[in-house]
C-alpha cells in the first residue's frame, strides 16, 4: 500500500515481500512459483508486475519499520533488507530489525515483547 498511496503516516512491515524475483529460489516457495506463476524467465511480466514495492521505492514517503526473523524461510530477510535499504538510500526515515535464530513466528518471549514495543514505539513517534 505504501508504495501506491502517500496518505499513511507510519508504516510497520514484518515477513514483508517486495520483490518477488528475489523470492525465487530463496524461500520454500519455488514449486508454488513455477506451478502459479510460471518460471521468472517466462513469466516476467507477472514478477515485475508482483515487485511493484520495490520497484516503486521512489513512491514511498512512509517511514517504515521492517521487522524479520534471521532464519525465515518462508519470507527471507533478504526482501525485508532490499526495502531497508531503499528507503534508506531514498532518505525515508526506516529502521530494520533482525531476531537473531528466528523464523518465520518470532517466538523467543523478549522477543515477542520487544516487537510488540517497537510497534506502540513507531506508532507513537509518528502519529502523535
Amino acid at each position: 500500500m505504501i508504495a501506491s498511496d502517500t496518505r499513511f503516516k507510519a508504516a510497520v512491515s514484518g515477513a514483508g515481500s517486495s520483490d518477488i524475483f528475489a523470492g525465487y529460489g530463496t524461500d520454500m516457495y519455488v514449486r508454488e512459483y513455477d506451478t502459479e506463476l510460471g518460471p521468472p524467465w517466462k513469466s516476467t511480466e507477472v514478477y515485475l508486475k508482483l515487485s511493484y514495492p520495490f520497484l516503486h521505492a521512489d513512491r514511498i514517503k512512509t517511514p517504515t519499520l521492517f521487522l524479520a526473523g534471521q532464519k525465515d524461510f518462508n519470507v527471507p530477510l533478504l526482501n525485508s533488507e532490499q526495502m531497508y535499504q531503499a528507503l534508506r538510500t531514498l532518505g525515508v526515515p526506516t529502521q530494520l530489525i533482525i531476531y537473531p535464530n528466528q523464523y518465520h513466528g518470532i517466538s523467543k518471549p523478549s522477543y515477542v515483547k520487544d516487537r510488540l514495543e517497537r510497534y506502540v514505539a513507531w506508532y507513537d513517534k509518528y502519529l502523535k
